[in-house]
């Protein structure tokens, strides 16, 4: 199982770490903490370090920027 928390660090107390501790109850588990900002701009590094998948995010960029999008209902789907 893989979950993810936000939280702002002045919102944790007890009852969140109750809350994990039932949830993952006899089990070893992994905490890792980042900033969400330094998380965000890491995953954006990486997108954008592979030129060709820098060029094709860039470009569908600039096309929402300029409304040329396709819009699906799900119903047709």
């Amino acid at each position: 199982m893989y979950t993810l928390y936000k939280i702002n660090a002045d919102d944790l107390n007890e009852n969140f770490l109750a809350s994990l501790k039932a949830q993952f109850q006899h089990k070893e588990i992994e905490i890792s903490i980042c900033e969400t900002a330094q998380a965000e701009r890491d995953e954006t590094d990486y997108l954008l370090r592979n030129p060709v998948n820098k060029a094709h995010l860039l470009k569908a960029i600039d096309n929402v920027n300029k409304g040329n999008y396709v819009t699906i209902d799900s119903n047709d789907l």
